[in-house]
């Protein structure tokens, strides 16, 4: 790489354990220098001491009440001066020394890439379900993407995860920042502003972290309804745009690779989960027609709709 920038992460934790201390370490050996690592965590009581200690690490708490998926990021920005900030979860293991060197080179090759996020691959004990999910989401070719594949890609065009991504701030900054409250999905809102600004959106398969979740169909449930919830809310970039098609694209896709593996007992289970879904998205679009107390039943994030 012929030029290197300096590149500060930010990792959000809750009730972190041995797996975000991995985590670290593992940061700690890349082949790109980082120049500081912060983390946000929101207090819980539980945060190992020795997080602290580690050079080149800060942390900084706050409270439960104060945490927003996209305010609390933007605090990152804040607390860097760094010009690229890649963002993670406390769950996101780099797969290899090279996980930072390969995220940050589309942001160095093009000054129109605002974006770079990750391949995620599943872990040991994944379910297959999820495991050709992974394969689907997070293909082993990259790809720029920009306001041309609209057509094409429809709501995919604007997808991004901040489970680990990175972000130039001098777009970033263009683009006003993170929304400051928002349930779920500020790193696609991101990734849409920049898109429709006229910047691209790098998926890099080469940088590459393990993550993945076996969820129950009430999980999934409640993860689409504020999925729908932040769409619902930001119709300035959803509307219009196709996006349960890709939904029944993914379920149908699943159900022909279950069936030439011979998976056919896990069809079941495949359409529960993906009914689950649909069933949550379909809520989270009409959630302002219901009551509160029904809203938060449905939500995973009840801190949210405790707020003002």
């Amino acid at each position: 790489m012929n030029e290197r920038r300096c590149v500060d992460v930010v990792i959000l934790t809750y009730r972190p354990d041995e797996r975000f201390m991995e985590e670290l370490k593992r940061l700690g050996k890349q082949d790109y220098p980082i120049g500081q690592i912060h983390v946000i965590n929101t207090e819980s009581g539980q945060f190992p001491e020795e997080a602290e200690s580690l050079p080149g690490v800060s942390v900084t708490h706050i409270l439960p009440q104060e945490f927003d998926h996209g305010a609390t990021r933007d605090m990152g920005f804040a607390l860097s001066k760094a010009e690229i900030l890649v963002f993670m979860t406390q769950d996101a293991l780099p797969a290899d020394r090279k996980l930072i060197g390969e995220l940050v080179k589309p942001l160095l090759a093009s000054k129109r890439v605002g974006v770079s996020y990750a391949r995620q691959l599943p872990e040991e004990g994944c379910d297959e379900i999820e495991r050709y999910t992974r394969r689907y989401n997070y293909p082993k070719k990259s790809r720029i993407k920009d306001q041309s594949d609209l057509k094409e890609l429809g709501i995919k065009t604007f997808f991004c995860s901040d489970v680990c991504a990175a972000y130039r701030r001098d777009i970033y900054q263009k683009m006003g920042g993170f929304t400051k409250r928002t349930i779920f999905n500020e790193d696609m809102i991101m990734a849409a502003r920049m898109v429709k600004a006229g910047y691209q959106v790098a998926y890099t398969a080469e940088a590459r972290v393990f993550h993945s979740h076996n969820y129950s169909g009430r999980k999934q449930f409640q993860r689409n309804f504020d999925l729908a919830v932040s769409q619902a809310d930001h119709p300035e970039i959803f509307a219009g745009i196709r996006s349960e098609s890709e939904g029944i694209r993914l379920v149908m896709n699943t159900a022909e690779y279950l069936i030439r593996r011979r998976r056919w007992h896990l069809i079941p289970a495949l359409l529960y989960k993906s009914g689950c879904k649909y069933l949550g998205y379909k809520a989270g679009q009409n959630y302002r027609k219901m009551p509160l107390w029904l809203v938060k039943k449905c939500s995973a994030s009840v801190e949210y709709w405790q707020k003002p």
